[in-house]
């Protein structure tokens, strides 16, 4: 197995790994919470408290990372084809895949920007009035509910593109 091959085959598992863990963690929040409540996580007594904030840290940090890894491993797995012009202006060889990037793009960009900046202050990683609190919970369930439904779409095109729908 030559280097290119073998590279194309690594970022293939990590792009499936990072799915895995990113959309996973998406529909798992959507089996746990499945209706909105604008509750608040309890502050944690002293105690367990950095052991509370690490652990969260650590979850949402490898859900957002995957996330990346998810991205990024797409992007190079196209350029090795010669296909990411084709499947970011959705040309007819690669209008599935397109469609798959660009959702996945959606769901990247709405993570990181509108969901992760909202969850620092739910959780109380960002100090913010109980208010602000509250909003940012209505805020953060519609959010990852966006991304659990493009999710489905993004993994329909994703197949689509692979198989050559």
């Amino acid at each position: 197995m030559d280097a290119a091959a073998l590279a194309d085959l690594l970022a293939r598992y990590l792009h499936i790994g990072g799915v895995l863990v990113w959309i996973g963690h998406n529909w798992a929040n959507v089996v746990m919470r499945p209706v909105y409540r604008p509750v608040l996580p309890d502050d944690p007594p002293e105690a367990i408290r950095d052991v509370f904030v690490a652990a969260s840290k650590r979850e949402h940090g490898v859900f957002r990372h995957a996330s990346l890894v998810v991205f990024a491993t797409g992007l190079l797995m196209l350029w090795n084809r010669d296909e990411i012009v084709a499947a970011v202006t959705l040309s007819r060889s690669a209008f599935w895949i397109g469609l798959g990037v660009w959702t996945g793009t959606l769901m990247l960009l709405n993570l990181w920007f509108v969901l992760w900046p909202h969850q620092k202050k739910t959780l109380g990683f960002v100090p913010a009035p109980v208010e602000e609190r509250l909003r940012c919970t209505r805020v953060t369930f519609f959010s990852s509910r966006a991304n659990s439904a493009l999710s489905l779409a993004t993994l329909f095109f994703m197949v689509m593109g692979a198989h050559r729908g």
